[in-house]
């Protein structure tokens, strides 16, 4: 999987939210923020192809987190992420 191409992570004010580039990504009933480790992700998968154990092991390496938690944080985030319309195959 990989994010689409359109979007892109900012950092307004402190928050990181995510763009979307072109007419057809604008979606102004929802703004899309990332926590930190969120962002994290969102960075390192940027542009790349990654799998959700690849995403697991980026939050083990990072992070002082069982692997049990950061698998359910992963399999939420990747389903809030897809939900939104931000990733592909």
């Amino acid at each position: 999987m990989r994010i689409k191409n359109g979007f892109e992570l900012r950092d307004v004010c402190g928050e990181h939210i995510i763009i979307a580039h072109g007419v057809e990504n604008i979606d102004f009933t929802k703004v899309i923020t990332l926590n930190e480790s969120a962002a994290f992700i969102w960075k390192k998968v940027e542009g790349k192809s990654f799998t959700e154990d690849g995403v697991v092991k980026m939050l083990l390496d990072e992070y002082e987190v069982e692997e049990a938690q950061a698998r359910a944080d992963v399999e939420q985030l990747l389903a809030s992420w897809e939900k939104a319309g931000l990733m592909e195959d």
